[in-house]
């Protein structure tokens, strides 16, 4: 089972593999810039070789980056929009150049504006994306908060389909139960395999929600202790076909102890 965390990468990008394996990691995720600002650093040759020497040794595999909480595709505004696709396509290229096989990005806002234009923006922003064929551009589901777009299968579907760009998907159980979509009943898990096909999905983000079901509230609770539940996550991983995903928690609390949970509760332990 791949499993891991969204790690730091504090002082050194490449501690990020050395932190990742000493919780029990072989697979994460990371920021490849500062989450919460625009500007993406020059990384320095030392850093860049020795973070792909780390990955090269494939212990932690797949590499997984996510974009920063700042750009949105799905914007309005128009200084807001050309900058996002700007640092998308920045990201895209650190990516290429650092082996990280997939980037995971949120789909934004539309500000209010109808989620029709907010879509129409996310497609046409995905495809003027520089996307290389080493790594795969990930769009990843929302909890259906006000004004945001992709929180629907139906909604990210009409992008798969508007795109000119090979793209997949990222699914976050506690963005799915938020939105309303009830991951611990197999029916649900046969609806989403049906409408986006589990092939595209390539990562799943595995949060609890501090929310119940359909509360449109995106707020991550450690594994077991949301109101998904322990039994929820064990009736989740007993549909099989998902459990060839790598699987990256970005819970409150990191432990060794929540690994081997999710272990336990996906017959993996």
């Amino acid at each position: 089972m791949r499993l891991g965390y969204h790690v730091s990468t504090a002082q050194r990008m490449d501690l990020a593999f050395d932190r990742a394996l000493a919780l029990g990691c072989n697979t994460m995720q990371i920021f490849l810039s500062n989450p919460r600002g625009w500007e993406i650093k020059e990384i320095s040759k030392e850093i860049k070789e020795a973070f792909l020497a780390k990955s090269e040794s494939k212990r932690v595999s797949p590499v997984i980056a996510h974009m920063p909480y700042l750009p949105n595709l799905s914007s309005t505004n128009n200084s807001t929009y050309s900058k996002s696709i700007e640092n998308l396509n920045k990201t895209l290229m650190l990516c290429s150049e650092l082996n990280v096989e997939y980037l995971v990005t949120h789909l934004g806002s539309h500000l209010g504006k109808g989620s029709d234009i907010g879509i129409n923006n996310v497609i046409n922003a995905i495809n003027k994306a520089e996307i290389s064929d080493d790594v795969t551009l990930l769009l990843e589901n929302t909890s259906g908060s006000k004004n945001s777009v992709g929180s629907t299968l139906e909604e990210l579907v009409k992008i798969r389909e508007g795109t000119e760009k090979k793209i997949g998907f990222c699914l976050d159980t506690c963005h799915l139960y938020a939105a309303g979509y009830d991951i611990t009943k197999k029916e649900v898990l046969e609806e989403i395999d049906k409408k986006l096909g589990f092939k595209d999905v390539h990562i799943f983000h595995l949060n609890d929600s501090k929310f119940q079901l359909g509360s449109h509230l995106d707020r991550h609770e450690n594994i077991g202790m949301g109101y998904i539940g322990r039994e929820g996550f064990s009736k989740f991983f007993s549909y099989r076909k998902i459990l060839d995903k790598p699987f990256i928690m970005e819970t409150p609390q990191e432990s060794k102890e929540e690994l081997l949970l999710v272990k336990q509760l996906s017959g993996n332990h």
